[in-house]
């Protein structure tokens, strides 16, 4: 506050006001238009912060780091159970997981820096550090190049080339392909984007097998056909914000009922494909009963989006359960892993 308060009487100095010795403004005659005018604009300036760490930590989304974190531990932990627990690497895990959290945290600050201008539009993003001013553009991109090069090199030196080249096409797709050119462009940038938000399981289950089996094609068909559902839900509780800047999500472009539409034929495919892992004897009954129980359950939510009269309860009801479904199910999916 006292630093403020100095801040502004520099700026009423400056267009020629004096104070006394007690710090009150001493106004000889009524201040002209140009000095009204100087005042105004200056007081109008928002006073940008110094940038802190935590900046720094929000720039890389930790939010999407922690949930992602769980599905590559979760990878790396089925992966596992075709090995035996008497054969599970912890110094293995350890690189694995920090590498995919780099790689990740990479396209979520490059992310950042390329969406800077549609963020300023936003209410939900326009306070955030890049688009508010107070990290500058130039530090955040080298700061995400930094990250990208340091997860990549850990995968590839200390995990292996596979985990490494997947995380390579997911840095790829999320940054160049999703954010750079579909995400303005295509409302097919959610399912195009997916492919990079189904990598961390991917990258977790080949650490240990080093290839890319039946298991690691079924963990990325469950990442794949979880992610649309869940961002259509909020592109359609945000569809005045992301269409004020300029994103054409599937809402925006094609509107709530054909949003519903797409919304249930990925529903219906995930169920089967996420009760796959018990058919191939990944896990055990408990995960292949809660896979059935929450998988039914989005989907009956979501048929119900065709009855309701508030598409925005309906969205948020929708939201809400997909960013509860992910981490659900892999914590059972890791609970009940069938072990050789």
């Amino acid at each position: 506050m006292i630093k403020l308060f100095h801040c502004e009487r520099r700026h009423l100095k400056a267009v020629g006001i004096r104070f006394d010795s007690g710090g009150i403004p001493a106004v000889d005659k009524p201040l002209g238009l140009d000095a009204a005018e100087a005042v105004a604009e200056q007081s109008a300036q928002p006073v940008v912060r110094k940038a802190t760490w935590k900046d720094f930590i929000y720039l890389a989304k930790p939010g999407i780091l922690f949930s992602n974190l769980i599905c590559a531990f979760g990878g790396y932990w089925v992966a596992s159970g075709r090995i035996g627990k008497d054969s599970f690497d912890v110094t293995l895990m350890i690189w694995t997981l920090l590498g995919t959290l780099l790689v990740m945290a990479s396209g979520c600050v490059l992310n950042n820096y390329l969406d800077r201008d549609l963020d300023r539009k936003m209410t939900r993003t326009s306070k955030r550090a890049l688009p508010s001013g107070v990290v500058e553009p130039k530090i955040v991109f080298w700061y995400g190049i930094a990250l990208g090069v340091i997860g990549l090199s850990v995968l590839c030196l200390l995990v292996n080339p596979l985990s490494a080249l997947l995380g390579v096409v997911g840095l790829l797709v999320y940054v160049w392909i999703y954010t750079a050119w579909l995400k303005r462009s295509s409302p097919l940038s959610t399912t195009i984007g997916a492919i990079s938000g189904a990598m961390p399981p991917v990258i977790g289950y080949c650490a240990v097998t080093n290839e890319l089996d039946i298991g690691a094609w079924i963990l990325f068909g469950i990442l794949f056909l979880w992610q649309p559902p869940h961002f259509w839900a909020l592109g359609m509780r945000r569809k005045e914000e992301y269409q004020a800047a300029g994103f054409p999500l599937l809402p925006v472009v094609r509107g709530n009922e054909v949003t519903k539409m797409h919304t249930i034929r990925f529903l219906v495919m995930l169920v089967p494909v996420s009760m796959l892992l018990y058919a191939y004897g990944y896990v055990g009954e408990i995960y292949l009963a809660a896979a059935i129980a929450l998988g039914l359950g989005w989907t009956l939510i979501g048929l119900a989006g065709f009855r309701t009269q508030d598409d925005d309860n309906w969205a948020k009801r929708m939201f809400v359960f997909s960013i509860n479904y992910l981490p659900l199910l892999f914590i059972i999916m890791i609970l009940d892993t069938n072990f050789v």
